[in-house]
């Protein structure tokens, strides 16, 4: 005999926990999303993630950095860089080429249409940054910002 509905026993709905119950790692991981949600969705026009931009903005700022380099300043593991820099290498944004001082390591360098990509990014990156700083507070970022460098460090470990 089938079960009428209000036999059908249902999963108890809660909301989502306000807190994270103390878990550091959790609240930076939730924040973290929201951010790269908001950056990622201000920089769609131009194709590009906020991971993306990152990387192809720290390659130019380093110049043509080694790959254990790149992977040091954006704090990931270099086979997870790998990984993120294949597309971008495709799509011929940047090289991967052997470093003359160590044939273990490769250099990342932009190409023309890798820089062409991140100087046209730029505009979209400003407005999230604006958007962020507009609902979060332009000092309270800036203090945000301090934070989380010293988090991001070796000596954090």
């Amino acid at each position: 005999m089938p079960k009428k509905a209000a036999d059908v026993r249902q999963p108890e709905q809660r909301p989502a926990p306000a807190s994270n119950n103390g878990c550091n790692s959790t609240a930076l991981r939730k924040a973290t999303r929201r951010v790269s949600q908001l950056y990622d969705s201000m920089l769609a026009p131009t194709g590009l993630r906020s991971t993306q931009r990152a990387i192809l903005h720290n390659i130019n700022y380093f110049g043509s950095p080694t790959v254990g380099k790149l992977a040091a300043s954006l704090v990931l593991d270099r086979s997870a860089l790998g990984h993120n820099l294949k597309p971008l290498e495709r799509e011929g944004l940047l090289t991967l080429e052997p470093d003359p001082n160590d044939r273990r390591s490769r250099i990342a360098r932009l190409t023309e249409k890798g820089m062409k990509k991140l100087a046209d990014s730029a505009p979209y990156w400003q407005m999230a940054q604006e958007r962020f700083e507009s609902k979060f507070g332009v000092e309270r970022a800036a203090a945000l910002r301090e934070v989380l460098a010293i988090i991001a460090t070796e000596e954090f470990e």
